[in-house]
């Protein structure tokens, strides 16, 4: 019976799924993917776009739910994966096309739709040219789950970088690149920094910017997944995550 697999959580787990969906519907066409949260980066994958549907889609359930079986793979309470015997990627491989034993890591990648190709491409140019350095760099000091609380960040994870080091990364970064901070909110400071700070960019458009920049440094979070997919040299810091799983 063809399925309908259900994949929510966040966005770089989402796209730890993509290989594995991927997978799936090359051998089982007729499976479909509902995307809980994160739907736009099925976009960046030829074999997923016209098979991912929201949830909120009109007639999802008589038209194609009512005749498949419903899978929602849950890669965080397989034992292999909580053991530190794989990553995100094969955990997701082995649960929706029911690997035998632990499978080699499927490979990542993304389509990037050319308009947010010619946006990054486009916004790293003038940032270039306003910041007078010839090399780009995008950080994303802060996890998913960091809030501001004032002139304070709060990351119950334990995966964003602290305040301090922020600011001593930032002033050895500058001194070379043009530095991109990829955050949904701003550095709680009153010195003037002197990097870029986008707002209102969604996911495909971080993706065109990483994919523009010369290189990327984060925590473990969206950023990093989209580097490694896009093949960008990256310098990770892992916080409360074993590297095995990532």
């Amino acid at each position: 019976m063809d399925k309908a697999i259900f994949v929510n959580g966040g966005a770089g787990r989402v796209m730890c799924a993509i290989p594995a969906l991927e997978k799936h519907i090359k051998e089982n066409p007729g499976s479909i993917v509902v995307s809980e949260a994160w739907g736009e980066l099925f976009l960046t994958s030829p074999i997923l776009r016209d098979k991912a549907y929201m949830p909120n889609t009109k007639n999802l359930f008589e038209e194609h739910l009512k005749d498949k079986e419903i899978l929602s793979p849950e890669p965080y309470r397989l034992n292999a994966y909580y053991n530190q015997k794989c990553n995100l990627i094969q955990a997701f491989d082995m649960l929706i096309n029911d690997c035998d034993g632990i499978p080699d890591s499927l490979e990542l990648k993304m389509d990037i739709p050319k308009a947010q190709q010619v946006l990054g491409f486009n916004f790293l140019e003038e940032v270039k040219k306003n910041m007078r350095k010839e090399k780009t760099i995008v950080f994303q000091p802060f996890g998913s789950g960091a809030k501001l609380e004032g002139r304070f960040i709060i990351d119950s994870s334990g995966r964003s970088f602290e305040l301090r080091d922020i600011l001593k990364i930032i002033d050895e970064l500058k001194e070379e690149y043009a530095v991109i901070l990829m955050s949904t909110f701003k550095i709680p400071t009153d010195k003037n920094l002197g990097i870029v700070y986008p707002e209102n960019m969604d996911l495909l458009a971080w993706l065109g910017i990483i994919n523009a920049a010369d290189k990327f440094l984060g925590c473990d979070s969206v950023g990093q997944h989209m580097a490694h997919a896009l093949g960008k040299p990256a310098v990770v810091a892992i916080g409360a995550t074993y590297p095995e799983n990532i």
